[in-house]
């Protein structure tokens, strides 16, 4: 006699049953009050790291700002350019590294709260410097300790939390927040640059304090992640959490498919867990690698050579007031993320990353061209009195608007539900931090180095920027499965059984695949031999 057959439904009769239980079940509210205020305090986190990125922009080219900070109070120079820039990556990449063991034994909302005080406590110094250069760079590394954390902490906690059928979309509102901040900066630094004195920089960052303190105390009136709440035995917690963010009853079928689902993939996991067990684990090394290059690839998209040094890039396009231009590309950078939340869960993560990086391909191509072969008449981009031409010029700005519709609408935020979505349980806060600090080593690379290479090459720096796109779309179509509308355990099922990206929108899991018998290491490696599309 088979035992198993007495032990579990039949794999016909299990279907049925499930969705016979949710037709007669009340209707799931995914979107409802709770949902959205999570949504809203929790995406602060990029909300805060946007607003440092596009203040320091402004900062860089205001008076009071240069005559204190600048070498003989004349220029800051690429050196103290480049570290007053670069120290926040710098920060934000320790940050990464050193949030998940916080969060994995103190839970993931009072972490948050930690690094925000650990930001404020940053800009407290920064906004206190006189004239001592490098007192600015240190503050900003100090800040971004807590930038880094929570760029790490925000997509973690929303992933774990939302409801799957608006996850994409909640843990997209991060990148929504990043921009949002970025022009909310533009826009006081549009204010203030006009102001004589300190105030002129000392009010950007003085703001700068809102966001952190409505985010680390609002935080807390939220409930922890279920995820962590069940791996540490509180699963009443969990459940009730499922169940007010569902908008649905604790007996609900999706709530308790849900708490089954997890249940299942925890039930195979080991309590303790070692740093190397992040490349180890079942089909981990792909991932996690995978998730480290996306992050990668979308700094080397080059979004940030235009946030950083926005100010910088169109002042020497010849524009009067290149405020101005900073803010236009803020808004279209904001508004264009809104049509990317819409543009993840309608169409899904692959077509969207594929198409955006060709788009952003195309748009650094013209751009680099133009400033390489059009901008500067006279051939003499290195003379900063160099005449240019308006009409090229103008075409730059456009192009350069294309690119930020394209990465705002899919690669700024859909890489963070990606990555959010790609590991499991046990891995998710190391993994995850793994990646996030590759996305600030990048950045820490780029805003430092920029400085001296397009004082070097000019506007020739964008066909790097142009290749990388076009690498990240190629990646996107070979490596990256198809996750919208996935429960989190069944896009961990998807990379350990192999499944075939290009076909994973189709894939369904057999029946007892989700049974909690985590597969083996070797099994993981078998992908041709464990197809399932």
């Amino acid at each position: 006699m088979d035992h198993s057959e007495s032990r579990k439904p039949s794999a016909a009769t299990m279907p049925d049953s499930h969705h016979d239980a949710m037709k007669e079940a009340p209707p799931v509210h995914a979107i409802n009050f709770r949902v959205l205020v999570m949504g809203l305090l929790v995406s602060m986190g990029g909300f805060i790291f946007g607003y440092e990125g596009g203040a320091i922009s402004g900062y860089l080219q205001m008076n009071d700002f240069i005559s204190r900070f600048g070498e003989h109070g004349e220029a800051l120079g690429k050196v103290r350019t480049g570290c007053m820039v670069a120290f926040l990556c710098a920060g934000c990449l320790i940050g990464a590294l050193v949030s998940a063991p916080i969060a994995d034994k103190y839970g993931r909302k009072y972490s948050i709260t930690f690094w925000n005080v650990i930001y404020i406590v940053g800009n407290i110094v920064a906004i206190t410097a006189r004239t001592t250069w490098y007192q600015v760079p240190l503050a900003r590394l100090v800040g971004g300790l807590g930038i880094g954390a929570l760029s790490v902490l925000t997509p973690m906690y929303q992933s774990e939390t939302s409801p799957r059928q608006v996850r994409a979309m909640l843990v997209s509102a991060y990148q929504l927040f990043i921009t949002l901040g970025i022009f909310t900066a533009y826009c006081i630094n549009y204010g203030t640059e006009s102001i004589s004195g300190a105030a002129s920089w000392r009010i950007t960052m003085g703001c700068g304090f809102i966001a952190p303190a409505i985010m680390g105390l609002g935080v807390l009136t939220l409930r922890e992640s279920p995820r962590w709440d069940f791996r540490h035995g509180r699963t009443d917690e969990a459940e009730t959490t499922l169940a007010l963010l569902s908008g649905v009853d604790r007996d609900h079928p999706t709530v308790q498919h849900e708490i089954r689902d997890i249940r299942k993939q925890l039930a195979a996991e080991h309590a303790e867990q070692a740093w190397h067990e992040v490349f180890t684990g079942p089909a981990m090394m792909r991932r996690t690698l995978l998730g480290m290059t996306l992050q990668a690839l979308q700094q080397l998209t080059g979004a940030n050579f235009f946030f950083y040094y926005g100010t910088q890039i169109f002042a020497a396009v010849g524009l009067s007031n290149s405020y101005v231009t900073s803010m236009i590309l803020g808004a279209v950078n904001f508004a264009s993320t809104i049509v990317g939340l819409w543009i993840g869960q309608r169409f899904g993560r692959r077509p969207a990353l594929i198409v955006g990086g060709a788009w952003m391909f195309g748009c650094f191509l013209v751009f680099a061209s133009l400033g390489s072969f059009a901008l500067y008449p006279d051939n003499n981009p290195a003379d900063p009195n160099a005449r240019t031409d308006s009409g090229a010029g103008g075409a730059m700005i456009a192009f350069a608007c294309l690119f930020i519709f394209g990465f705002a609408t899919t690669w700024g935020p859909l890489v963070w539900a990606i990555v959010g979505e790609m590991f499991p349980s046990r891995y998710r806060a190391r993994s995850m931090a793994l990646c996030t600090a590759s996305n600030w080593l990048w950045n820490f690379l780029i805003s430092f180095f920029t400085p001296f290479i397009t004082d070097a090459i000019h506007y020739k720096y964008g066909y790097v920027f142009a290749a990388c796109c076009g690498a990240g779309a190629i990646i996107t179509y070979f490596f990256v499965v198809e996750s919208q509308g996935r429960s989190l355990e069944e896009v961990d099922t998807m990379y350990v059984e192999g499944v075939v990206p290009w076909k994973s929108k189709t894939w369904q899991a057999a029946e007892g695949q989700l049974d909690g018998s985590e597969p083996s290491a070797e099994k993981a490696g078998s992908s041709g031999e464990h197809l399932r599309v």
